[in-house]
């Protein structure tokens, strides 16, 4: 199986700290934010890479190249423009190929096996879940018996981790350009075909400086 990292984020709340590194780049308990994903799937037997880039990614590739340094290949899916989570898969579905691929969010931190991580029979997607956290109001998926659904007003759920496997055939009925995956998502959910799985371990959304702090707190721990 392949995996793409989604590495084309600005990172705008993270200034003035992403002023001139890409959030991916930014270390975490002595290295790259990304570089703990990369590490993590090479673990679980997964060395065939692409991972997208924009706001500074020429310092991505710079840093990584093609991977054999850190045991694994990478394929660079460089955007001139931003296409949003969707079209940035999109563009890189010719790297992919046909068969289910791991997406992995470039900036999240979170501790994840993802041997054993598999996209059941009939379905389009399968996520990954956490508890939601504390600046987050809304869940984004209600998870029963390994079967997700969009949730209903007052319906308690949990949040997309950023950690899921996807097949190309989500994307079908899409065009080049900029999109979101959510929407995508979440009507996979109201065909019965998304899927997912709860992780209780730690997660975090590295979106401001003070949840980069709070990854390194974690990453020395672990």
């Amino acid at each position: 199986m392949k995996a793409m990292i989604l590495a084309a984020g600005k990172g705008e709340r993270m200034r003035p700290l992403t002023l001139h590194t890409p959030k991916p780049l930014l270390p975490v308990a002595g290295k790259p934010l990304i570089q703990w994903h990369i590490e993590a799937l090479r673990a679980a037997g997964v060395t065939d890479l692409v991972i997208n880039h924009a706001w500074l990614g020429e310092q991505l590739e710079q840093h990584f190249a093609a991977g054999a340094a850190l045991g694994v290949s990478i394929q660079w899916s460089p955007e001139g423009e931003p296409l949003e989570t969707g079209g940035g898969i999109f563009k890189a579905l010719g790297l992919l190929g046909e068969q289910p691929f791991l997406l992995v969010n470039g900036d999240v931190w979170v501790p994840f096996e993802f041997a054993g991580l598999a996209l059941p029979d009939g379905m389009l997607a399968h996520l990954v879940l956490v508890d939601n956290p504390e600046f987050k109001t809304t869940a984004d998926f209600v998870l029963v018996d390994g079967a997700l659904s969009n949730p209903q007003p007052g319906e308690q759920g949990l949040t997309y981790s950023g950690l899921a496997v996807l097949h190309p055939k989500l994307f079908e009925h899409e065009r080049a350009g900029a999109f979101a995956l959510a929407p995508l998502l979440r009507r996979a959910a109201d065909t019965g075909r998304l899927s997912g799985e709860y992780f209780a371990g730690p997660w975090v959304d590295v979106g401001t400086p003070a949840r980069l702090a709070d990854a390194e707190r974690l990453a020395q721990g672990s």
